[in-house]
């Protein structure tokens, strides 16, 4: 008999989203930009590429900086120059997800930032399933819209729509959550991603991860978590992959078992990290990202 859970969850049609490239089970070392956000957009790019890091995610925030006194083609040379690939952008929404009063002015952004990222050629967007405001029943069943309303637009600019569920938010707060709305909301361009700090130091079970289907996961924030009271975590909390206490080998032998084979994004907040020198940073974290990659036999 099928539990509840699983039953809540079953799956729609299977589609396969876009992979960076690497081999079925093996997975690529990315950092996302506000892990260096104090040394600005070309700044933490150059730091990361002299460290020996290939894959990058943008951010929204710091390319706006960079757009201040330059262009996009400028920021886009940034990156190529550099030789690195972007895998993945975000843009940061509040009330996205959900109906509000400012729908229509959230998807004139997600728009303009599917337009500015997909001519960096980045294959997917995301956003964090972040609200204001109290949430009802009601709203669940309201979202589907925004969630089928996000993944078109995304579709325009040949970009896969993802929806990070956030430990903290009062409305995707789990992957159970995540999965079961856009199951509900049923559009082939709307996929899950994974924040591992997010994932451990919530509400989400080890074995939610036996929910996805195989090539349905689009990405993952790759990170750790520290041993102290859950009650104390917060996004400051987070630290480089191995210098805390989940079970990242186990959970990314997980995901290769489920077919993933993309980045695996190294995403902080700590100030050390944030204002730190974004090469001695990038150092640190590919040492020790790719040393629990190894030991997990993920590493391409």
């Amino acid at each position: 008999m099928l539990s509840r859970r699983t039953a809540l969850l079953a799956p729609l049609a299977q589609v396969v989203v876009p992979t960076t490239h690497a081999a079925a089970g093996k997975m690529t070392l990315s950092i996302h930009q506000n892990t260096s956000r104090a040394a600005g957009f070309r700044n933490s790019l150059e730091g990361w590429a002299k460290a020996g890091i290939k894959n990058v995610e943008l951010t929204d925030n710091l390319l706006d900086q960079f757009l201040k006194t330059d262009d996009i083609a400028a920021a886009r040379r940034v990156v190529s120059d550099l030789g690195l690939t972007p895998v993945s952008c975000a843009s940061v929404l509040p009330d996205f997800w959900i109906p509000s009063p400012n729908r229509a002015a959230a998807m004139d952004t997600w728009k303009k930032r599917c337009e500015q990222f997909s001519s960096f050629g980045i294959p997917r967007i995301y956003c964090p399933a972040v609200t204001t405001r109290k949430v009802t029943a009601d709203d669940y069943k309201a979202a589907l819209d925004c969630i089928r309303e996000g993944g078109e637009a995304a579709q325009q600019f040949k970009m896969v729509a993802m929806i990070e569920f956030a430990r903290n938010s009062s409305f995707i707060a789990t992957l159970t959550t995540s999965l079961k709305l856009m199951r509900e909301a049923a559009h082939p361009n709307v996929h899950p991603m994974l924040d591992c700090y997010h994932f451990w130091s919530g509400l989400s079970k080890f074995e939610d991860l036996d929910l996805l289907r195989t090539g349905e996961l689009a990405h993952v924030h790759f990170q750790d978590v520290p041993d102290i009271p859950r009650e104390l975590l917060d996004n400051s909390t987070r630290l480089i992959p191995g210098d805390g206490i989940s079970p990242l080998v186990r959970i990314l032998q997980k995901l290769a078992e489920k077919g993933y084979s993309g980045a695996l994004s190294v995403e902080l907040f700590l100030p050390e990290f944030t204002q730190g020198d974004p090469f001695e940073v990038a150092q640190r974290i590919r040492a020790k990202a790719e040393g629990v990659m190894r030991q997990a036999q993920v590493l391409a």
